[in-house]
């Protein structure tokens, strides 16, 4: 069942708190409606919005990515959401993890919260109280060690979105610094085109047009991330991708 909302942001003054700069957020959610709602609901208040349906799409997901916030359903196909979550946080991820359900009895928000879950919210609810649940656990999780990335000399704050090399500020452009930030969250991993096409570019199927804007991207990054420095961090791997490392002059 869809989120229900309270009042109209057209109506009179909007005096809703606002969001916690923009972070992403991953919805767990097999019902493509309420999925769907969600999504359009959350990137009008300016979240990045990833959507997977089921539990093993979330898992192989967060194993791979980071996010700020799981909006995670427990009836999913496969395994469910507990199992999910339990499995994730004996791995040791710390992101999180708001649980959207329709069990709304006692035992079920103890099992959940036991489980690992920082919030429990029933449904149907209301848009804007979700919004106010994740700033809460967003805040909570907000300091993390994934935020401050570091590859040589080459220093990322997530948060601030800062970057330094050698101690000097680089002025980035937001996409410039998403880019940045995908390939240092995997250094010394190839990463492909098409990846960047789709989790950065937000794209989901690669054109000439957009190889072209990527290539624009990395050369402007490679001017300034490795411009006056002798180790060069930006490699292209050829026929296949980029790669973040330290390596050769």
């Amino acid at each position: 069942m869809p989120p229900t909302t309270t009042g109209s942001p057209e109506s009179g003054t909007d005096e809703r708190p606002q969001p916690v700069p923009a972070g992403r957020l991953l919805v767990v959610e097999d019902e493509e409606k309420v999925a769907l709602a969600l999504r359009q609901g959350l990137e009008g208040e300016g979240y990045d919005v990833v959507v997977e349906t089921t539990g093993e799409g979330a898992f192989f997901r967060l194993a791979r990515d980071r996010f700020e916030v799981v909006l995670l359903d427990l009836m999913l196909p496969g395994r469910d959401g507990l199992e999910i979550l339990s499995a994730l946080r004996k791995q040791g991820l710390d992101t999180p993890v708001v649980v959207l359900t329709a069990r709304d009895t006692l035992d079920d928000r103890v099992v959940g919260l036991d489980a690992g879950a920082d919030d429990y919210l029933v449904k149907p609810f209301a848009f804007a109280e979700l919004l106010a649940r994740l700033r809460a656990v967003a805040r909570r999780g907000r300091v993390s060690e994934a935020d401050r990335l570091a590859v040589d000399t080459l220093e990322i704050d997530r948060a601030t979105r800062r970057v330094t090399r050698d101690g000097q500020a680089i002025e980035l452009t937001a996409k410039e610094f998403d880019l940045l930030h995908y390939l240092t969250r995997n250094a010394r991993q190839v990463v492909s085109r098409d990846t960047l096409a789709r989790e950065v570019w937000r794209e989901t199927a690669r054109s000439t047009t957009l190889d072209n804007v990527i290539d624009v991207h990395i050369s402007r990054l490679r001017r300034k991330i490795d411009l006056d420095h002798p180790v060069r961090l930006i490699h292209t791997v050829r026929g296949v991708g980029f790669m973040l490392r330290a390596g050769e002059p």
